[in-house]
């Protein structure tokens, strides 16, 4: 028995991939407008900013809307899907094959043992994605006002390791990899023991305990229980955007960096802004991680239910 349990995840290792890959490229395509709102909070801290104080989301949408236009909204898309597609993809990938590793030897996997797996898994992301990150970060931040502003993706990175050095391209790593570390065990652990509970409780409605959770839920379940770990995620990982967002700015023409490290983020914000500064943005993230997160796996669990089907035909 304990040698069947390890087979699957063996196998399904491509699949995941695939289906992870899906879901995120599905889950940023509608909610960008809302990334480029929260990123302009995140770095607007009431003294010295280069992008215009917003009174709230709505406001932001409108006046970047009507300042910029459609391309204002969609600033840093390319590097946003590109990023996107990218994690996702390594992230189902790496955090199925550390699920398959812990498995060996075991009936099932602890909730340790879920927290540990995502945790691999963000770690290992973090470090692949970061130029993206960094790139979609400061063409999100631009402004019809902008001095010599990045004319796309390439022109960016080209701009960023000629004037910086590539080290740039690894601004806010130490934020970043500590909320891909939360991120992913928070959410997907949350995921994982919602998910198990579910599906017992609803083996036990139709008296059924040898039906399998593809069986068993439907996209509305997968949807509840996507924002449902998103929610739990956000609340907790939230300053880690904020740091990293603020690290990641675009240095003054002079070359000079806002922030030098993530301590000197974490200082100043609490020194002028207190609590309420490390929350900047919280309400657009909200607006869409949590529905895109029910996107995300509503997308991951049926096309990854269709090619296991795929497969069984064969």
């Amino acid at each position: 028995m304990k040698k069947r349990a390890a087979l699957p995840s063996a196998d399904w290792q491509w699949e995941n991939a695939v289906a992870g890959a899906a879901a995120g490229l599905a889950t940023v395509t509608f909610s960008h407008p809302l990334d480029v709102v929260r990123t302009r909070f995140q770095v607007y801290d009431g003294r010295i900013s280069n992008v215009p104080a917003y009174r709230n989301t709505p406001h932001a949408l409108y006046a970047i809307a009507r300042s910029e236009g459609f391309r204002g909204l969609y600033a840093g898309f390319y590097p946003a899907v590109l990023g996107s597609t990218i994690s996702w993809g390594l992230y189902f990938f790496f955090y199925s094959k550390a699920k398959q590793r812990y498995l060996r030897n075991r009936e099932e996997l602890s909730p340790g043992l879920h927290l540990a797996s995502a945790a691999e898994a963000g770690a290992l992301v973090c470090f692949c994605t970061n130029p993206l990150w960094l790139v979609k970060t400061r063409l999100q931040l631009q402004t019809p006002n902008q001095i010599r502003p990045y004319t796309g993706f390439h022109d960016a990175l080209r701009t960023i390791i000629k004037e910086e050095g590539w080290r740039a391209l690894y601004k806010g790593l130490m934020p970043g990899l500590f909320m891909q570390v939360t991120h992913g065990a928070i959410q997907f652990t949350a995921y994982e023991e919602f998910r198990k509970f579910l599906v017992s409780s609803k083996a036990q409605e139709n008296e059924n305990t040898l039906a399998t959770a593809a069986d068993l839920l439907d996209s509305v379940d997968y949807a509840t229980l996507g924002a449902s770990s998103k929610l739990a995620d956000i609340l907790t990982t939230y300053p880690f955007q904020v740091v990293r967002s603020r690290l990641q700015q675009r240095p003054s023409t002079t070359g000079v960096p806002r922030y030098i490290d993530s301590w000197h983020v974490v200082k100043e914000t609490a020194r002028f802004e207190g609590v309420r500064g490390f929350y900047r943005g919280i309400t657009p993230n909200m607006l869409k991680n949590v529905p895109a997160a029910s996107v995300t796996f509503i997308v991951y669990e049926n096309v990854l239910n269709l090619l296991k089907m795929s497969r069984r035909e064969y």
